[in-house]
């Protein structure tokens, strides 16, 4: 069965800085695939694939890495515990339904990419409890646990929440003849992490070349909703990237520039982590005071 989680810790001190992959998990489970109405191929479609892999260098650079086992199409962490679908799952609530429930991507999706139905009929809600109880909650009690943890150590932390979007999620609302975006960061509009922090992320991602954009069409959803809490000291961004920079999007596979790429987010990861150790979470005056913003 997959691992609900996994932790790898830096090589170095912290310095306040967890990088987080969510969707990147590949171990699908055995009666999971038996029950799928769609092939395994379709199903990886709605995962951030290998963006774990590009992250992989961040403990030798002294930040944190989370990440899971578990697919986003079997339990996504990016949903609360309360988005479950009744269309999907018999006994399901139906009050409180929001637009992400309503096409099928709650905690427990209904379809996969292109709004394919993932199963022939519904889940037991006993099922489904059964899930959120073996990865849904041990996944957020982790990622409470080191956010927390780092921020008691050094004063404040940064979590960078990082997923990838298919080429085509950037191409509505493109004014004709621009370019497109390659990393939409999301900080929900200034709810979820300090200006002066986002300032500096993107800096970093324009410095290594990348052409980026902030909260459109991705400002961030529950994770930052959840663990976005600047003026406690705990800031979060979500970071998206387009999987044409990497991945053979088709067959789901690393793609020719996938080399190249890790190695410049190898850099990016050691710029963002440095950053945690030299912002000073603590020193008023230093021009970044990130923990009373």
């Amino acid at each position: 069965m997959p691992l609900a989680v996994r932790i790898f810790e830096p090589e170095t001190a912290p310095g306040g800085v967890v990088f987080g992959s969510p969707h990147s998990g590949r171990h699908y489970p055995s009666e999971f695939l038996l029950a799928a109405r769609v092939d395994p191929l379709t199903l990886r479609s709605s995962e951030d694939a290998y963006v774990d892999l590009l992250l992989a260098d961040a403990p030798r650079h002294g930040a944190t890495l989370i990440t899971t086992d578990v697919p986003r199409a079997y339990v996504d962490f990016n949903r609360a515990d309360t988005e479950l679908d009744p269309a999907l799952i018999d006994g399901a609530p139906r009050s409180g339904l929001n637009p992400r429930v309503g096409s099928g991507l709650g905690v427990l999706a209904r379809v996969v990419a292109g709004a394919r139905p993932i199963y022939s009929g519904k889940l037991s809600l006993a099922e489904a409890h059964a899930r959120l109880d073996q990865y849904w909650y041990p996944y957020h009690a982790a990622l409470a646990d080191l956010l927390e943890r780092q921020r008691q150590m050094v004063g404040g932390v940064l979590l960078c929440d990082v997923h990838s979007m298919p080429s085509e999620a950037l191409q509505a609302g493109l004014i004709r003849n621009a370019r497109r975006p390659e990393v939409i960061l999301g900080d929900r509009y200034g709810a979820a992490c300090s200006p002066a922090l986002m300032n500096e992320i993107e800096a970093i991602f324009r410095a290594a070349g990348l052409r980026v954009a902030r909260n459109a069409p991705f400002a961030g959803a529950y994770i930052l909703q959840r663990y976005g809490r600047p003026q406690a000291g705990c800031h979060a961004v979500q970071i998206e990237i387009d999987r044409a920079l990497y991945l053979d999007e088709r067959r789901v596979v690393p793609g020719a520039r996938f080399d190249a790429f890790r190695l410049l987010m190898s850099g990016i990861t050691e710029s963002l982590a440095r950053l945690g150790q030299e912002c000073g979470w603590r020193a008023p005056g230093s021009g970044m005071d990130l923990a009373a913003e």
